[in-house]
């Protein structure tokens, strides 16, 4: 099938190169130039694992191509996905400002039937906005071409994107006409071979649906992080109590591991979007404006640790953190804990060693050169001249290391643990001060 994208983003580019790999010819759009020039000689703009080589495969065989035209991705698709992205407002809602910019190009050259979709991550009601929008853009350049608006919500997780869209465990479709629906079975069939996955909706189900996972999932982490603090607080181990309540099946284990709050594209925006959404319509949504607040207390955690240990002045103190980026396998640090951290610990007069696998970049982009900021090529080089090590970011690199070795290199033998990775026991026996999120020296004995 022939498919545009619009949007080389996280989530354009990775969908584009999921189709283009089981054989659609895929079209990627992108306003920005430079950007196409980079995709078409293969740069990723960003890391995700087994997306490059993907792209690089897809572009060799033709079936992935790039273009800044859009007349062009309009014209020589059947189907064209808007992918573009949707920031947050002053007020929380969802700027549709790309998504409408989408659907006037879309107008300006429709040249025959078109299935519009929508997989930005939008407020309930857009596909109707959109189908008014590229209505009345119709009128405007004197086109009758017929076009259904549809509801195609990703649920992509950073790190894991390439699989998810191969494999994704639903593929939820808010559709009217049933032609429409036959061509989405006959688009998605590749990745519906085993079961069916398809679910199709109402677009403002799909729509719905989309935030709703996000906010729960969101729950389940602020749920968990609140609960650690109580633990922390009774010296309990949040570690057993998790372990307690996630063999509950109704429960389950994912998403309720403790650390210094979520961040990222998609959580942080999306749980303030549908709470904007339904203020707006006269809904008091409680839940959702507790599971915000508890996560921004949280990201000041592992900050408000260092400065119980060393002080609220931290002049003189360097403090070594391992992991910038918001979770493993990725290079975003929007909304990441570690951006909490390294800007209090900036404002108490502090200086920070930092080492990410594939954040420095980003990290760099963000604060650029700093007196107080060092931008290190290796973990161990960060704990030199350390005060205490933080960690931020659970990489697998940093899960075993050489605790001897830590110890050697800090001035103090102190850990603040944001990911409770280490058994505070066995770092007590060897003589280190350990920190984590619900357990630490609050936790007696086990």
């Amino acid at each position: 099938m022939r498919i545009s994208i619009f949007g080389s983003g996280y989530v354009g580019l990775v969908q584009a190169a999921v189709f283009a790999d089981v054989g659609h010819r895929v079209i990627c759009m992108d306003v920005d130039e430079a950007r196409v020039q980079r995709l078409r000689a293969g740069e990723v703009p960003f890391f995700e694992p087994g997306l490059s080589n993907m792209v690089l495969q897809a572009v060799g065989e033709g079936l992935l191509t790039f273009t800044s035209d859009t007349r062009t991705a309009v014209q020589d698709s059947d189907f064209l996905f808007i992918c573009v992205g949707t920031p947050s407002g002053d007020d929380g809602s969802a700027d549709l400002r790309y998504v409408m910019s989408v659907a006037d190009g879309i107008a300006e050259h429709i040249n025959a039937r078109k299935v519009v979709v929508n997989k930005s991550t939008v407020p309930v009601g857009t596909a109707d906005a959109v189908t008014a929008r590229i209505q009345a853009g119709l009128k405007t350049h004197g086109h009758n071409h017929p076009f259904e608006v549809c509801s195609n919500p990703e649920f992509l997780k950073e790190g894991s994107a390439v699989s998810d869209a191969k494999s994704p465990d639903r593929i939820i479709v808010g559709a009217r006409s049933e032609d429409t629906k036959a061509d989405f079975k006959r688009m998605y069939s590749a990745f519906n071979r085993n079961r069916d996955k398809l679910m199709f909706m109402d677009p403002r189900s799909a729509e719905l649906t989309k935030y709703a996972a996000n906010a729960m999932l969101a729950t389940k982490i602020s749920f968990i992080n609140e609960i650690a603090n109580i633990a922390e607080t009774v010296g309990a181990d949040i570690e057993w109590v998790r372990q307690g309540i996630g063999s509950d099946p109704r429960i389950g284990y994912q998403f309720i591991y403790p650390g210094a709050g979520y961040g990222g594209s998609c959580f942080p925006k999306d749980v303030r979007a549908l709470k904007h959404l339904a203020q707006s319509e006269g809904c008091h949504a409680s839940i959702l404006t507790a599971v915000h607040d508890t996560n921004q207390r949280q990201k000041n955690k592992l900050a408000e640790r260092v400065m119980e240990r060393l002080g609220a002045n931290l002049e003189g103190k360097t403090i070594a953190v391992w992991g910038l980026a918001f979770k493993p396998n990725t290079d975003d640090m929007r909304e990441a804990p570690s951006r909490f951290l390294l800007e209090n610990i900036w404002s108490c007069g502090g200086k920070v060693r930092a080492f990410d696998p594939e954040a420095m970049e980003a990290c760099h982009a963000i604060y650029g050169d700093r007196d107080d900021m060092a931008y290190v090529a290796s973990k161990d080089e960060a704990l030199e001249g350390a005060d205490c090590l933080v960690i931020c970011t659970e990489w697998r690199t940093f899960w075993s290391p050489d605790f001897e070795a830590i110890k050697d290199a800090l001035s103090e033998p102190v850990i603040v643990d944001g990911r409770n990775l280490y058994d505070p026991n066995y770092l007590a026996s060897i003589g280190i001060e350990y920190y984590g999120i619900g357990r630490g020296l609050s936790v007696k004995q086990h």
